[in-house]
């Protein structure tokens, strides 16, 4: 398999291939978050109700915070020497979260498919985080998922709390 780096041996103590399996990760982790960004800000603009005012800001609270993360994963990509996804082609085709065009849900769905979108990415990113330190022998991203995770633990616990 040739390998995605345009750049020369980088010397940080890990393999191209290391990086590319690595990149692989990060990539789909861009997708999904991407997704995850366009699904929320899709529910901010569009969510009715009498909760209307909380979940419109807490969603908007929530969207900025993944547009954060989203620029991080794409700059531990590139400080890897791999390049980016960076089209919407790019990322549905990577992403294991799918959109869902013309679903309009009452606002409870809409929590809780928020929810459900979490919970997945922190399903992944505990492989991802394994697979960077036990596989491919990354630490640096390895630390970097685990605190994702954790930030993606917290919106999952924020939405699940609306539901109870």
């Amino acid at each position: 398999m040739k390998s995605a780096f345009v750049t020369e041996q980088m010397k940080i103590g890990l393999s191209n291939q290391q990086r590319d399996g690595v990149a692989e990760i990060l990539n789909r982790t861009l997708s999904d978050l991407h997704v995850l960004y366009v699904k929320t800000r899709n529910y901010h603009w569009n969510v009715v109700g009498p909760e209307f005012r909380d979940f419109h800001k807490l969603l908007e609270e929530q969207y900025e915070l993944l547009g954060e993360a989203i620029d991080q994963v794409a700059e531990r990509t590139r400080q890897l020497g791999a390049p980016a996804l960076g089209t919407m082609d790019e990322y549905l085709k990577c992403a294991t979260l799918k959109e869902q065009p013309g679903d309009h849900p009452d606002a409870m769905t809409m929590i809780a498919n928020l929810r459900d979108d979490h919970e997945a990415v922190i399903r992944q990113l505990r492989k991802d985080a394994d697979a960077c330190d036990e596989q491919f022998h990354d630490m640096g991203t390895n630390d970097f998922l685990i605190a994702l995770m954790q930030q993606h633990e917290k919106f999952a616990w924020m939405l699940r709390a609306i539901l109870e």
